[in-house]
């Protein structure tokens, strides 16, 4: 659970970063492609300043450093004492849940499927090919098959040469098992939702990816005939999720102790958030400094992943919304469940396909999509949302309807 209340919301709901994160990620694109033109050796000598396992990179530090603090300051905000107390009704929570992990990794998998390796792979081409790293753990000769790739010599490593158009179904998978961002809390308190609810969602979705994350990630992968590392997925869970969750918990309460909760929420936090900024478009550069070749030799490659982000974003909110109608929920409770199951953690994604398949691959890219398309989208939905909030009883008296 997270401290950006509405109490601690800006005035607007939204800040200025999230707000414009859409024209960021452009201006990334932008940046990214220029660097790789002009300086085409600086991203791949700060790739290459990894840690290695029988000779092939697995971690690379820069973008270890910087997806770290992408994801400590997520989970600094996590007080999982305040779940107990919250009180909640237990079936938001267990509908959330469901939506989460039984549902939406699912329906990402198949409508990814379907649009780019069916409808789409005419134009992404059905020849073309991403070389991702080989897992970790194996030791894999030139030539030799696994899933829908083969190993080769790529720049004198031994990677594994898949098709693009899986690379990309990867990182859609990766995001479709990634629920609940940080930024759910401000699409639930712009829709007006119950706070307490979505708090505890954010507290137990944290917790749940532990156990969750690597046992569908590896299932799906597998079913896209995808490179499963497993040694990988249960690294990326321990770097990604479990490190800066367990940092997050103790500088917390340290920091409580010894200066206040008002210290704590008043300046820790803003001192923190411009380096959450700076590490994520550093790492976005980075990424776009590597695909820079591949978006402008195609520049609808973007627009090929981001059509089945967006149809999965709306097909699970609408899931989640009438379920929440079918069940009597109040508005408070429907609106912030159905944010929820349409939000995607885009921070643990990235982080774990530049982990698994590197950070010039395919699958990382699909995740970059996904931080693109994030704002616009949830922004349309919040306002569905105030439109349709007659559809359900009130928890308090009803806002006015905002058009």
């Amino acid at each position: 659970m997270t401290h950006d209340t509405p109490a601690a919301a800006p005035p607007g709901g939204i800040g200025f970063f999230e707000r414009y994160l859409t024209l960021w990620v452009f201006l990334c694109i932008v940046a990214g492609i220029a660097l790789g033109r002009v300086a085409p050796d600086l991203a791949t000598s700060l790739d290459r300043m990894s840690i290695a396992v029988d000779g092939a990179p697995v971690i690379s530090i820069p973008i270890a450093i910087c997806l770290f603090f992408m994801m400590y300051p997520i989970m600094v905000k996590i007080d999982f004492a305040e779940v107990l107390q919250a009180g909640q009704s237990l079936r938001p929570v267990l509908l959330t849940l469901v939506v989460n992990w039984a549902i939406k990794p699912f329906t990402m998998y198949a409508i990814a499927m379907y649009f780019l390796g069916s409808l789409f792979l005419p134009y992404i081409g059905p020849a073309a090919v991403d070389h991702v790293s080989t897992p970790l753990g194996m030791n894999l000769d030139v030539g030799q098959a696994y899933g829908a790739g083969t190993v080769v010599l790529h720049e004198g490593v031994k990677m594994l040469e898949v098709p693009l158009w899986r690379s990309y179904l990867a990182g859609c998978i990766l995001l479709g098992i990634a629920p609940c961002t940080a930024m759910v809390l401000v699409w639930g308190h712009l829709a007006r939702g119950n706070a307490g609810h979505t708090l505890v969602m954010v507290a137990i979705n944290s917790l749940t990816m532990l156990v969750l994350y690597g046992a569908l990630g590896g299932l799906l992968l597998g079913m896209g005939r995808l490179p499963v590392p497993w040694r990988s997925l249960l690294l990326s869970i321990l770097v990604y999720v479990a490190l800066p969750l367990v940092a997050g918990i103790v500088s917390q309460r340290w920091i409580v102790r010894s200066f206040g909760r008002a210290w704590f929420e008043d300046r820790f936090l803003r001192w923190l958030q411009p380096i959450t900024i700076t590490a994520l478009l550093a790492t976005l550069v980075l990424l776009f400094s590597f695909k820079g070749d591949t978006i402008v030799a195609n520049p609808l490659t973007i627009l090929w992943i981001a059509i089945p982000l967006f149809i999965q974003t709306v097909l699970i909110f609408a899931v989640t919304y009438v379920l929440a109608k079918v069940l009597d929920f109040t508005y408070e409770n429907a609106a912030p469940s159905a944010m929820i199951g349409a939000s995607n953690h885009f921070e643990v994604a990235i982080a774990t396909a530049a982990m698994l398949y590197g950070l010039a691959s395919g699958a990382a890219l699909a995740t970059v999509v996904g931080v693109l398309i994030e704002v616009p989208v949830m922004l349309m939905l919040v306002r569905f949302c105030l439109r349709t909030q007659n559809w359900f009883p009130h928890d308090a008296p009803a806002h006015p309807t905002v058009d």
